[in-house]
């Protein structure tokens, strides 16, 4: 270690017996072989820097090795009594720190005392052997202006060893948290997918020659860019009765004009424009509008597969109970043109859609999302419909179908592709809403937290949300605030600690990631090569993620309010064939 630590650790240890005892003292005993027999320069300099700081250095040279993984006591016995007898030395030396790793030295001390007194001799303290008092070589600390320090310090030593404590049980409890989430939701997810499979072999013999009118609300503001493919995309569906039902938010854009202009003679596209009221408002309008018994809210940015609306309807088709009320679709980043996109669509495929298709089991899903998602028009108007209080509205009408016991169940095959933020700035923004809008909905159904009257939704769903999107986020940091510092400390020899070491756990970590990751993109069909994109994602995609989080939580706890904001529009969203 360089010479500015030892003489800052020399220091700080003195400070620190002064600030617990009341006393200072004179007696040093140096670390590994400079205690018994120093040769090396190595093992001299510590003597010579306790010598400078006028340290009396107290040595011995019956070392039993007692400190050693699985030695005995009575190992430690029979080499204690062995080199007393061959070297006749009178200090011995014992280890008493480290728990329970000292068990056999706290057995064999007895036995060494019983075994030495029959024989003769006489145990004392090393102030006895130089003929010294008690407060000799362990003075007090007189009264003085300066005793404050001693105060600080121990206050220091205290809050420094109590945080490192909490900090370490903390970031142990975050990762069995995490691993244990992990493979409950694969052992739900793979339950469930093997029973969509089963469902999935059944829906293809289902005619829709009888399909009731389905009315898909199209809420668009500033969407020129999207809206004429997203129609189009709609028009294409296989499902033989249908309507679209474009609401017009008061764009600045030509986006009302657009869509009349190009569909004004198709009889299924019908569109309406209104003042700007936010997304809420606009659904609410397109809801009162609907013909259809049964409705598919779905973003001004996405574009569906041809059989998406089949595969929503085949859910409500196949429910013999009728509490069936929403079904979630498939979201998918259909613009993965750079790095940032690409994190967005390992995300949808490893969180959002491998989460749904667990809570679909437990019935507890808590979002059927913006971007594809069906309802049925009577359990939403008896619930209230889209609300305005929150920034999440499909995250609150989710949660108050699921109070009043309705079923929300996913559908993976009904696939719809969306555009993802292709900016930093865009993407932060977005998220922000989304987390910020959670919080509200979390808020505002907190009193169904662990409510047995509300099933899984009261002790899973908001469990979950609470667990995993609100407290463990703030603890995930901790991975990587260890592994920084501990490469540095490690780099410039704060601390003896094996870089390699370091770097394997977390590699170790960074793998039980990774196996999850496979296992959505199983579930999904998805290119494992995508996984490469997990290194990066997880050293910088995630921090942005802590940032969005921490914001979030200072504005709610300021009670500022938040508006939907404006995402700019590419329009480079590509169906895949998936």
């Amino acid at each position: 270690m360089s010479n500015q630590r030892a003489a800052i650790e020399m220091k700080l240890t003195r400070l620190l017996i002064e600030s617990v005892t009341g006393r200072s003292t004179i007696l040093f005993r140096a670390p590994y072989n400079a205690d018994s027999e120093p040769q090396t320069y190595e093992e001299l300099e510590p003597i010579e820097k306790s010598r400078e700081e006028n340290y009396l250095t107290i040595g011995e040279s019956i070392d039993p090795n007692d400190w050693e993984v699985g030695v005995t006591a009575d190992s430690i016995v029979a080499r204690t009594i062995y080199q007393v007898e061959t070297k006749g030395s009178s200090i011995i030396l014992l280890h008493d720190a480290g728990g329970k790793t000292r068990a056999a030295t706290v057995e064999a001390l007895p036995k060494l005392i019983e075994y030495f007194k029959k024989r003769g001799y006489k145990f004392t303290t090393v102030a006895d052997l130089m003929g010294k008092t008690k407060n000799d070589v362990m003075p007090i600390v007189p009264a003085s202006k300066d005793s404050w320090l001693n105060k600080v310090n121990f206050f220091f030593a205290e809050f420094t060893y109590w945080t490192g404590n909490i900090v370490f049980a903390l970031f142990i409890v975050g990762i069995i948290l995490s691993i244990g989430r992990m493979f409950v939701m694969g052992i739900l997810a793979a339950i469930q997918n093997k029973k969509e499979k089963k469902q999935k072999a059944l829906t293809t013999n289902i005619p829709l020659v009888s399909a009731p009118l389905v009315s898909i609300i199209v809420p668009a503001y500033n969407e020129e860019v999207n809206i004429v493919r997203t129609v189009n995309s709609l028009l294409q569906q296989n499902y033989p009765n249908f309507e679209i039902v474009v609401i017009d938010d008061g764009s600045k854009d030509d986006t009302y004009k657009i869509v009349e202009k190009t569909f004004y003679t198709n009889k299924q596209v019908q569109v309406h424009t209104k003042l700007n009221g936010g997304k809420p408002d606009a659904l609410n309008v397109g809801i009162e509008m609907a013909k259809g018994d049964y409705l598919i809210c779905i973003d001004a940015d996405t574009q569906l597969k041809y059989d998406a609306v089949s595969q929503l309807m085949y859910k409500f088709i196949q429910d013999t109970t009728g509490k069936v009320a929403a079904i979630a679709g498939n979201v998918k980043v259909g613009n993965e043109i750079n790095m940032i996109t690409r994190w967005q669509s390992i995300e949808y495929i490893t969180s959002q859609n491998f989460d749904r298709r667990a809570f679909d089991l437990l019935n507890c899903i808590t979002v059927v999302p913006g971007a594809i998602g069906a309802f049925k028009k009577e359990a939403i108007k008896k619930v209230g419909i889209f609300t305005t209080d929150t920034l999440a509205e499909d995250c609150d009408l989710t949660m108050r179908l699921l109070r009043n016991g309705y079923t929300i169940q996913n559908c993976n095959q009904a696939i719809s592709y969306t555009e993802a933020p292709e900016t930093m700035r865009q993407f932060l923004k977005q998220r922000f809403r989304w987390s910020f809008g959670v919080m509200q909905c979390f808020w505002k159904h907190r009193d169904a937290l662990f409510n047995k009257k509300f099933k899984n939704y009261g002790m899973i769903a908001l469990p979950n949300i609470l667990v995993y999107q609100m407290i463990l986020p703030f603890l995930a940091p901790l991975a990587d605030i260890i592994l920084v510092t501990s490469l540095l400390a490690a780099g410039f020899g704060i601390v003896e600690a094996s870089v390699s070491n370091i770097i394997f756990y977390y590699f170790i970590f960074t793998l039980v990631d990774v196996a999850g990751a496979a296992l959505a993109f199983a579930f999904e069909k998805q290119d494992y090569k995508k996984l490469i994109w997990l290194i990066p994602q997880r050293l910088i995609y995630r921090q942005l993620m802590y940032y969005i989080l921490i914001k979030s939580f200072n504005k709610a706890i300021k009670g500022e309010l938040q508006g939907w904001g404006v995402l700019k529009r590419t329009g480079n969203v590509q169906q895949q064939n998936a």
